[in-house]
């Protein structure tokens, strides 16, 4: 997997610094050892005194007399008197030849100094590494997120809206991220789940036409038992024949108005969805758009800041219809645009489609009813049905309009 490069780079940080401490012990080791550099440079001075030429150099050092006079000196700038050397706390040791003390020797030698160098030197190499090493671990984290977290998200949200019954936005396919495998099993899913409902729609709505039938079918004898009847009273002249017509008179509109009845909640009957709106902030709506527009098909927008009367989930609802139309038959940009008219928030959604006829219009929010532009392509005729549906049950509505060129569709949310 992609993140074993992480992983590798991570350890070999631990193992520089794993490195760099025992470097920087070594060196604390090596400071540690410099007394015996100063016994050799003293010895060399006492066995070759007077001779500057055989003097060992390793250290840096200074000669003086038992009167404080300059005797010898490795380099300029050194302490060349105790009182100096004390103050830099330099090294002062006494210099004897022959058995007798001729002087001093001061080093310019600080254990301190050096041992803050080295410190000061593995402060900085931890800092160093430490960046690197949160910088790695930031660099997974953005990693982990983007091929794990937020592809998860997306499934999630996505499994949310087929529990919801919204089948017509695909998933994204993306196998790039740990979830792609299973990105087309999912979507595959929606696809099923989908067709079942068509094909139950259609069982549906066979049903419906067949009892539709059947009741145009019986509405013509009803209709012309009565009209017998009724020819039957006024011919008659005897009391008890009349009021045997009067019963089938009676009897028939009893049946004319019970398959007038089925026969209407066959063909426009409407299933009843719950929908709870409640005053809610409009700074959710923008979210909700964002969500139904898949493809980023709209543009920048804002919406006034105020609290609206709606249903979060049925809202949601609302703008997938819209952008799925949007996407079905036009297949444009789309225009976004939001703002406070009396009572109202107006939030308009506009394409640069086709339209549709201004004869269709005013019938596009009817049950099954699809316009002249659908081309073939699949649909039930449902979707603006539905939404209307949702908006007069939140106390808003829905407007439609014809643009030149394009379409556009208004939601009205009542402010609370």
């Amino acid at each position: 997997m992609k993140k074993a490069p992480f992983i590798l780079i991570l350890v070999l940080t631990f193992i520089a610094e794993a490195v760099m401490c025992y470097v920087m012990v070594t060196k604390i080791q090596d400071l540690q050892a410099d007394p015996v550099k100063v016994n050799e440079c003293m010895h060399s001075i006492s066995d070759n005194y007077g001779d500057e030429s055989r003097y060992d150099t390793q250290l840096d050092y200074v000669v003086i007399d038992n009167d404080g006079g300059l005797v010898y000196k490795t380099r300029e700038g050194l302490s060349e008197t105790v009182n100096e050397a004390i103050k830099t706390r330099g090294l002062i040791l006494d210099l004897e030849v022959d058995g007798e003390i001729v002087g001093k020797v001061i080093f310019d030698y600080s254990m301190e100094d050096q041992l803050s160098g080295v410190k000061q030197n593995i402060v900085i190499t931890f800092v160093i590494i430490g960046c690197l090493q949160l910088i790695i671990i930031m660099a997974w984290y953005v990693y982990i997120r983007k091929s794990i977290i937020m592809p998860f998200t997306k499934l999630n949200s996505f499994a949310a809206r087929v529990a919801e019954g919204n089948l017509d936005m695909p998933l994204e396919m993306d196998k790039e991220h740990v979830f792609g495998e299973f990105t087309e099993s999912f979507d595959l899913m929606r696809t099923e789940l989908k067709k079942a409902r068509i094909a139950e729609k259609k069982a549906s709505d066979d049903k419906k036409e067949m009892v539709a039938k059947l009741s145009h079918d019986i509405k013509t004898p009803v209709a012309s038992i009565k009209s017998t009847s009724e020819i039957g009273m006024e011919l008659t002249k005897e009391e008890r024949t009349k009021e045997m017509f009067g019963v089938i008179n009676s009897k028939t509109d009893q049946i004319k108005s019970l398959v007038d009845n089925l026969f209407t909640s066959s063909v426009q009957d409407i299933t009843e969805i719950d929908v709870n709106p409640g005053v809610q902030p409009s700074d959710v709506i923008p979210s909700l758009i964002r969500n139904s527009d898949y493809l980023g098909r709209a543009d920048g927008f804002a919406v006034p800041e105020c609290s609206v009367f709606f249903d979060k989930l049925r809202l949601q609802q609302v703008f997938d219809n819209i952008f799925m139309n949007s996407y079905k038959y036009a297949d444009t940009e789309i225009a976004v645009s939001a703002e406070i008219a009396g009572d109202y928030l107006v939030i308009r959604f506009a394409d640069k489609g086709p339209g549709v006829t201004e004869e269709e219009l005013p019938l596009l929010k009817e049950k099954y009813r699809r316009g002249s532009n659908t081309g073939g392509k699949e649909g039930a005729g449902l979707g603006l049905y539905l939404t209307d549906y949702f908006m007069e049950k939140m106390n808003g509505r829905l407007g439609l309009k014809n643009l030149d060129p394009g379409f556009e569709v208004a939601v009205y949310l009542r402010v609370a």
